[in-house]
């Protein structure tokens, strides 16, 4: 009898979610139920598996509409006649074809409302006929296609209050106010769950209704297997010629990286690739080779990285740069026998270059069998209010008070309904996205399985999420995208272009373990270098004054979250500083982490002790792991592998007592590890990053500003460069291009930095300098370039034309009396014909700091004088950042420029971490309390007073926040006359903030590991 359920999936329509439809069903006694969502499939296969748990007959299908016009309903007669939907309508999403009036299926029912009968019914076809049109049917019209009707009783909602949220999301999708909306838009009030009684009483005079209907229902089925796997199976065309290949290739890579007789090696690679066999892989690992291979061809520089660093035939096939041999990673963890599902490669490539692979992924298997995975956006608390509020009406003023206060009690009563209904939206699907990198290649065309749509980004996307894809039995491919690589590949390019210098900095030889490199490591002078630029890297990096690529390979993992918080970092550095001061538990764990100090740092190190402790194997130390980390799928399987650890341990001869205590530790540290893989690949970008900086400083810092930097904001990398020896200049029409660029010392900045600036002009200024030569003079450039007032003020405000030696407030008045009532369209008919006539300007005098104070306007920083020049005060502090290791536990006061703040959660409340920049350039932290923030909080970008007191933590300073205060400029002199103005510009002073939500740390769940032996 249901044979049209809409769910949330239905967006902006639908109010039930999958299980709350399928929940109501079964309390109503229903045994089949057809979920049909407006144009999409997303929810087919959570609906299939809720409801064979409730044993309903789950059938499939989808409403067709155009805009708010139901077109007709189509039900699926087996699985293949999705496909038929899916590829109409990813006609309609993806080529622009119009939906057809009356589609051309053959394993699917159509339903069409009364309002759009066909002239002529085919077999598959019927008339739907809702319970209030029954009385229609004593026309002469209808009477004869009664044998073609079917009961339509549609669902959207169940309560009156659903209905009302129903019509709320309505008005949301079209963008009006709850009063405007059309009755046209709404669903009528009678589609809600009725009991299938009621629909037979109302449909008692029209038996021939009722058995279509239920014919219908017995006739269609949804068979679909969960775990077949759907990627696209083999490279080749057959296992036998993938294996054959990857074999070849395997043993080709193998002597590149290991010479020919390294029998280690050797041994890796044969047991890697009967294990690859038996899965059946190898078709996953020749199409991410055939994607790494274009890559190469291209001249693109990537990162393999995640668990399949833990694969020598990946690395032999050049997927990844992490020699498994040299870290000691078991492949178990990324493969084997007890791994049903493919294994995940993550690749990453420069952010610039990323859509050029993507469409070689596009066209190389084929638009039909390459998609990206789609997600579901959910309604936000706060867009929710303002969404809700705007449709009821709620001006803009109440709405910022709204948002930024959600949990407050209004007694205004349309408040409280929007709240109310606010709560309620909560985990609702807004609009369908696109995965951030998940790409999906399968062996069968995807509209065998979901709808494809087209967003703006230009790739298609399916229906559903990574989750889905998963459970249906696709694996995606992670096609991620960075600015690390961009900076590493631009770095070289500029190298070659400016200098001369080729560097080949895929030889990871030339960039690990490098002396100069290590030296700078344990300082933790890494700005602008990957993963380890932080204030939070750096702090580590000094307190394990790590010089070596082991070190840093683990101080990438345990400088993540969970670690921290789980107390294994603050553990690692007192073992790292105090090697003499705990035991270990066990010689196998001096044996097996002795290069971690005895601690599981990694997910490795989990299946290592369960390997050399417990005597598992290592794919069942990788079921423990999985299990134990959440991933595992069986208790039964976890409870197993427990049993024979402990049996295992026993017929080693373990005390029992021991065995508890390091399984609890397994245990513990099974969910806050990382992939050790993940973590050297890591270490290995940092370190070429690294390698760039200390030999090549300024064409690094160059490019890592033209990859709009990391962590920090442009002006701190500006900062880096000039403390590297650069001379950083304004832009300048003469020198600059769109992008910062370098002659010798001097780096240019670019006209990008300039926000008023577009692209499109940033772009054109260089390329008509590179045709036509450089530019004579102001009016010179006015007649090649077409520009506005406006834009071209900023350029005179910023110095672009220093080069004429003319006066910045002569070339504006210049400027206005050229383009002052100048038409760009007559450019050519009047501003040249004439020669340009010659202008006696008053002389202007100009104060020392005017220029600083327009860039700190244009830019948000100073570049002509450091901001220290601009304070009103002459003193510097009593202490310098150099220093502070000198005075622990003393009591010191700075003056300092505030680079970035970090949020953190405490139980006494928020607190922050600061990095600020002495007066000298150097580098130093603070921490500051929540009591100390009540009385001195921060205001904003700026030079601060702090006084404090310094702790060393492990060689590395930091300074507790008693004390601080904002220091002001001195008055701009820009507005002498200007009472107000004189102090606006200092607020335009830029701080980084990031923001952190986790529980506080140290928790109760710590690990708490025994430093000495039981």
């Amino acid at each position: 009898m249901y044979l049209n359920c809409h769910s949330f999936h239905s967006l902006r329509y639908g109010t039930l979610s999958i299980d709350d439809l399928v929940s109501q069903a079964e309390a109503l006694g229903i045994k089949e139920l057809v979920l049909t969502d407006i144009n999409t499939v997303t929810g087919i296969y959570e609906f299939k598996k809720k409801c064979e748990e409730k044993q309903i007959k789950p059938i499939a299908g989808v409403e067709v509409r155009k805009g708010s016009e139901l077109l007709y309903i189509a039900i699926a007669k087996s699985f293949s006649g999705l496909g038929e939907v899916n590829r109409m309508l990813t006609a309609y999403h993806c080529d622009g074809m119009d939906l057809p009036a009356q589609p051309d299926f053959t394993n699917c029912f159509v339903i069409y409302p009364l309002s759009n009968i066909p002239k002529k019914l085919h077999a598959h076809e019927y008339i739907g006929i809702r319970e209030h049109e029954l009385n229609s049917l004593f026309r002469r019209e209808y009477q004869v296609l009664i044998s073609k009707m079917v009961i339509l009783n549609p669902v959207t909602f169940t309560t009156k209050k659903e209905f009302n949220l129903h019509r709320i999301l309505r008005a949301i999708d079209n963008n009006m106010l709850l009063s405007k909306l059309p009755e046209s838009e709404i669903c009528l009030q009678s589609e809600y769950f009725r009991s299938p009684q009621s629909i037979v009483d109302a449909y008692r005079h029209y038996p021939q209704i009722m058995e279509n209907t239920k014919q219908i229902l017995l006739t269609c089925s949804f068979d679909f297997e969960f775990a077949t796997p759907r990627n696209k199976i083999h490279y080749t065309g057959s296992k036998e010629r993938d294996i054959m290949l990857l074999t070849r290739l395997a043993y080709a890579g193998m002597e590149r990286r290991y010479g020919k007789n390294h029998e280690q090696a050797k041994q890796r690679v044969e047991k890697e690739l009967k294990v690859i066999d038996e899965l059946h892989f190898s078709g996953y690992f020749l199409i991410t080779w055939d994607i790494i291979r274009y890559s190469n061809s291209m001249g693109f520089m990537h990162v393999g990285r995640g668990s399949g660093a833990n694969s020598i035939v990946a690395y032999c096939l050049g997927i990844t740069d992490i020699c498994p041999l040299e870290l000691d990673l078991y492949f178990e963890r990324f493969l084997n026998l007890n791994r049903k599902s493919p294994p995940d490669f993550d690749l990453d490539w420069s952010w610039q270059e990323r859509d050029i692979i993507l469409e070689y992924i596009f066209d190389r298997y084929g638009k039909n069998h390459v998609a990206f995975c789609g997600t579901n956006v959910e309604f936000k608390y706060r867009s929710i209010i303002r969404e809700v509020g705007k449709v009821f009406g709620l001006p803009k003023e109440e709405l910022d008070a709204l948002t930024k206060n959600p949990e407050q009690v209004f007694k205004d009563q349309v408040i409280q309904k929007v709240q109310e209904y606010g709560k309620l939206l909560e985990k609702f699907p807004n609009q369908r996205s696109m995965h951030s990198c998940g790409i999906i290649i399968s062996e069968e065309p995807l509209t065998n399985f979901t709808a494809l749509e087209m967003p703006p980004k230009g790739f298609a996307i399916v229906q559903w999420d990574m989750h889905v894809a998963e459970d249906i039995g696709f694996e995606k491919f992670d096609i991620l995208s960075q600015r690390g690589l961009g900076t590493i590949n631009d770095t070289v390019k500029l190298l070659e272009e400016k200098r001369g210098i080729k560097v080949n900095i895929k030889d990871t030889t030339i960039s690990k373990d490098e002396s100069r490199c290590n030296e700078y490591l344990s300082q933790g002078r890494t700005i602008g270098c990957f993963y380890i630029e932080s204030p939070a890297m750096r702090g580590l990096l000094r307190r394990l004054k790590c010089d070596n690529y082991k070190v840093l390979v683990a101080a990438s993992s345990i400088i993540r979250p969970g670690v921290a918080q789980s107390g294994m970092m603050r553990e690692y550095i007192f073992r790292h500083n105090n090697p003499d001061k705990f035991e270990y538990f066990h010689p196998i764990f001096e044996e097996q982490l002795g290069e971690t100090y005895g601690i599981m740092v990694y997910q490795e190190d989990v299946i290592r002790i369960a390997l050399h402790y417990g005597g598992v194997s290592a794919a069942d130390g990788d079921i423990l792991r999985r299990a134990m980390s959440g991933k595992g799928r069986s208790r039964a399987a976890l409870q197993k592998v427990k049993d024979d650890f402990f049996a295992s341990c026993r017929q080693q001869g373990h005390p029992e007592e021991l065995s508890t205590e390091i399984y609890r530790q397994i245990e513990s540290f099974a969910g806050y590890s990382f992939c050790k893989a993940h973590s050297a690949s890591y270490a290995v970008e940092s370190y070429q990053s690294l390698y760039l900086k200390v030999h090549y400083p300024l064409e690094f810092m160059v490019s890592v500003i033209n990859n709009m930097g990391g962590f920090y904001r442009t002006e701190v990398y500006i900062h880096e460069a000039r403390m590297s020896g650069a001379q950083i200049l304004n832009p300048c029409v003469n020198r600059s291009e769109q992008q910062t660029t370098i002659y010798g010392d001097e780096v240019y900045l670019g006209f990008m930095h300039l926000e008023k600036v577009e692209a499109k002009l940033g772009k054109l200024i260089p390329e008509e300098r590179r045709r036509n030569g450089a530019y004579k003079s102001l009016e010179d450039f006015i007649k090649r370039i077409p520009i506005g007032i406006e834009t071209l003020q900023i350029l005179i405000f910023i110095g672009a034309f220093r080069f004429a030696g003319i006066p910045k407030n002569e070339l504006l008045l210049k400027s206005r009396v050229l383009l002052g009532d100048f038409k760009p369209g007559r450019r050519a008919a009047t501003l040249f014909e004439e020669p340009v006539k010659e202008f006696k300007f008053p002389e202007l005098k100009r104060n020392l700091f005017e220029d600083a104070f327009d860039e700190i306007e244009i830019l948000s920083f100073p570049v002509s004088c450091s901001p220290f020049d601009l304070l009103q005060t002459k003193y510097r502090g009593s202490v310098m950042a150099k220093d502070l290791l000198q005075h622990h536990k003393k009591q010191v006061k700075m003056l300092a420029y505030l680079i970035s703040r970090k949020h953190v959660p405490t139980k006494r409340g928020i607190m922050y971490f600061g990095t600020w920049v002495d007066a000298n350039g150097d580098y130093f932290d603070t921490a500051h309390f929540p009591d100390c923030l009540e009385r001195y909080p921060f205001q904003g970008g700026g030079c601060y007073l702090l006084l404090g007191t310094v702790e060393v933590d492990f060689h590395f300073p930091t300074i507790t926040i008693t004390k601080m205060a904002k220091m002001p400029f001195i008055p701009d002199p820009r507005y002498t006359h200007d009472e107000e103005k004189k102090y606006e510009t200092q607020e335009r002073m830029k701080e980084d903030v990031s923001m952190t939500h986790r529980q506080p740390y140290p928790q109760e769940h710590e690990i708490g590991l025994p430093r000495m032996k039981l």
